[in-house]
C-alpha cells in the first residue's frame, strides 16, 4: 500500500499549500480542519486528498482519523502539525477563553495527533513528524502572550518528543518561522497588530516548506526559516534585555 501524508490546518495557508505540494508528488493526503468549505478549496482538482472536517482538540476524533487514513491511504509517512489561531491583544484586554482556546489548538492539538500517530511510526521505525510552532516560541512579545504561550509550549514538547525518540528513524522536526504571508496574519490585523512586524516583510510559505524538507534531510529537531530568524533566536538567548529594550520602543508600551 502507499503512504500516505497528514495535515491539519489543511483548510488555508501553510495546511493547504502543503496538502496540495504533496498530493502533486503523488502522495494520498488526509487533510484536516474544522474549516469544510477551505478544505473542500484545498481538495479542488487533486483527487488524492481526502479532507476530514475535524477538531484536533478532540483527542477521540483525532485518533479515528489516523486509523482510517491508515486504513484507506496508507501508512503514514509524514505529519504536519499545522493548525493554529492567533488573536493578539494585552492579557489584561482579552477574555480568558480566548487564552484557553488558543492553548487548546495551538498547542493540545500538536499533542493529540502526536500522541495519536506516534505509536504507529515507532512500531515501523519510519516516518516524519513535523510540529509548527514559531519563532514567537522562542520570543515573547507585547500583545502575543496567549499565542507566545502555546508556541512556546509546543517548543518544549517537541523537544521533549525528539530526544525520548532519538534512538529511533522516525524524525521529529520543531519547525520555528517568523511571520509568514498566510491568513493567520488576518487574525492579528483583525485584533491588535504589532509593530515589530513591520520591522521585516512576512516570508512566503514555500519558503517555510522546502526549510522543513532540508531540516529533515539534515535530521534537525529545530528549523528555523528565513534569512534573519535563527539570529534573532540567538539575540533572544544571548541578550533579552536588548530585545525587550526594542520592543518597548517600537511599540511605545
Amino acid at each position: 500500500m502507499e503512504e500516505s501524508i497528514l495535515i491539519t490546518g489543511a483548510a488555508s495557508g501553510m495546511g493547504r499549500l502543503a496538502a496540495r505540494n504533496m498530493a502533486e508528488q503523488g502522495y494520498a493526503v488526509a487533510a484536516i480542519d474544522v474549516n469544510e468549505a477551505g478544505l473542500l478549496e484545498t481538495a479542488e482538482n487533486h483527487q488524492n486528498i481526502r479532507t476530514f472536517q475535524t477538531d484536533v482538540t478532540d483527542y477521540q476524533a483525532v485518533i479515528e482519523v489516523v486509523e482510517e487514513t491508515e486504513a484507506k491511504l496508507g501508512p503514514i509517512k509524514r505529519v504536519y502539525n499545522a493548525a493554529a489561531i492567533m488573536p493578539l491583544g494585552k492579557i489584561i484586554d482579552q477574555d480568558v477563553e480566548i487564552f484557553h482556546r488558543v492553548m487548546a489548538i495551538n498547542y493540545s492539538g500538536v499533542v493529540n495527533v502526536s500522541k495519536a500517530v506516534m505509536p504507529k511510526l515507532l512500531e515501523r521505525n519510519q516516518g516524519e513528524l513535523v510540529n509548527f510552532a514559531s519563532i514567537a516560541g522562542w520570543l515573547p512579545t507585547i500583545y502575543m502572550a496567549a499565542y507566545d504561550a502555546s508556541k512556546f509550549a509546543v517548543v518544549a514538547f517537541t523537544e521533549v518528543l525528539y530526544h525520548e525518540h532519538r534512538d529511533s528513524n522516525v524524525k521529529i522536526v520543531c519547525v520555528c518561522p517568523p511571520p509568514v504571508r498566510t491568513p493567520l496574519l488576518d487574525q492579528a490585523r483583525q485584533t491588535v497588530w504589532p509593530k515589530v512586524f513591520d520591522q521585516g516583510d512576512p516570508i512566503e510559505p514555500d519558503e517555510v516548506l522546502a526549510a522543513i524538507d532540508l531540516g529533515l534531510d539534515r535530521g534537525e529537531l529545530f528549523v528555523f526559516p528565513g534569512k534573519s530568524t535563527r539570529t534573532i533566536w540567538r539575540m533572544r538567548r544571548w541578550f533579552p534585555d536588548m530585545i525587550w529594550k526594542n520592543v518597548h520602543k517600537v511599540e511605545q508600551a
